[in-house]
């Protein structure tokens, strides 16, 4: 008896994964690196997904590649199109040459890729169909508002923390960087720092943990883990002696007491507006959409986040500043490294 509800806990388990004979899911996600609970943007972009079907009576199923490849996110878009999908959400920009593939094998299915816009594998040809969409974030507002707030609220040793140094990652940094460095000038203080790093992966490992204990034992006070799982670790460390950390892409104040805020994106907000047009017979086919301030695409979750004195109203006149385009950040397209930004009053190390 015990081996067979074994048995069927297991099944349960793995039935989001795959589709059953002749069940039919008109919605599906194929995720990226990572896990729909991975606190991050898997698990943001499946919200969406989740609370849109929900409210709307929509069949949905994800779909996680064992490997990462072309080919594999190409044979889990083929299984999801076969179980019945016509609209498939993929997030993440490693999804950015299957989508301008996939978008050609299935003219009959919709795509919507978060994080990203579709281009051939040597970059050579951007092309969004009409029946794909690219929705990317203002990440460098997001991580902005981080940055400004942590040096509004008292902080002066800060570090960032990043995974891979992919566009979205990159662009949080130089945010962040730009944050710090425009509180601290209102402040009129200087002498600030931030270390710099990207780990080059999005896993938690031992290596990141011992980087980040070194930085606090250093006396880093802050560090904003950047890279998915990448912030296990980082809040691994900050546990051990009672440090901070800024989180990223979705509150993640329930994952430790460390963390003071989150520079978020609107995931599920963006996955739910588009599912919405698609059923609307309005989907933004052959879009390439920005996600910012304005667009309600950034935010910090005020309402979790442990400030001591940066306050609520702080909060509201920055980011209205970011809405009315009175603060101009550089990006991944204006400058090639993070010593290229123009600093005065905090110094920055880029550890490589």
């Amino acid at each position: 008896m015990r081996k067979f509800l074994a048995l069927m806990l297991i099944l349960a388990l793995a039935l989001p994964l795959v589709s059953l004979a002749g069940e039919a899911y008109e919605i599906a996600m194929v995720t990226d690196i990572g896990t729909i609970d991975d606190k991050s943007f898997n698990q943001g972009t499946w919200e969406g997904v989740v609370a849109f079907a929900e409210a709307n009576g929509k069949t949905y199923n994800y779909y996680q590649p064992t490997a990462q490849s072309t080919d594999i996110y190409l044979d889990y878009i083929e299984q999801a199109v076969n179980a019945g999908a016509k609209v498939i959400v993929t997030p993440g920009f490693l999804f950015e040459e299957p989508i301008f593939i996939a978008q050609d094998m299935y003219p009959d299915v919709h795509f919507v890729l978060i994080d990203g816009n579709p281009h051939n594998a040597d970059y050579s040809e951007f092309r969004t169909n009409d029946n794909a969409v690219g929705i990317v974030f203002a990440e460098e507002q997001a991580g902005f508002l981080a940055g400004y707030a942590a040096v509004k609220d008292g902080y002066t040793k800060l570090g960032f923390m990043g995974g891979m140094a992919v566009p979205a990652v990159v662009r949080f940094g130089y945010g962040f960087v730009q944050g710090a460095e425009l509180a601290a000038k209102e402040l009129g203080v200087s002498g600030l720092t931030l270390n710099y790093h990207y780990t080059g992966g999005f896993d938690a490992t031992p290596e990141v943990q011992a980087l980040s204990a070194a930085w606090y034992a250093d006396g880093v006070e802050v560090i904003f883990a950047c890279g998915g799982a990448v912030g296990n670790s980082v809040m691994a460390a900050a546990e051990a002696v009672g440090a901070k950390v800024i989180g990223v892409d979705v509150d993640q104040s329930g994952e430790s007491e460390t963390v003071i805020t989150s520079a978020t994106k609107g995931l599920g907000a963006a996955v739910e507006q588009t599912l919405a047009a698609y059923y609307a017979g309005e989907f933004p086919g052959g879009e390439a959409q920005v996600k910012d301030a304005a667009l309600d695409g950034v935010s910090l979750p005020m309402a979790t986040s442990k400030f001591n004195t940066f306050t609520q109203e702080d909060y509201d006149a920055v980011f209205a500043r970011l809405v009315a385009n009175e603060i101009t950040l550089l990006k991944d397209s204006d400058v090639t490294a993070v010593t290229e930004i123009p600093v005065e009053n905090v110094a920055v190390t880029e550890i490589k």
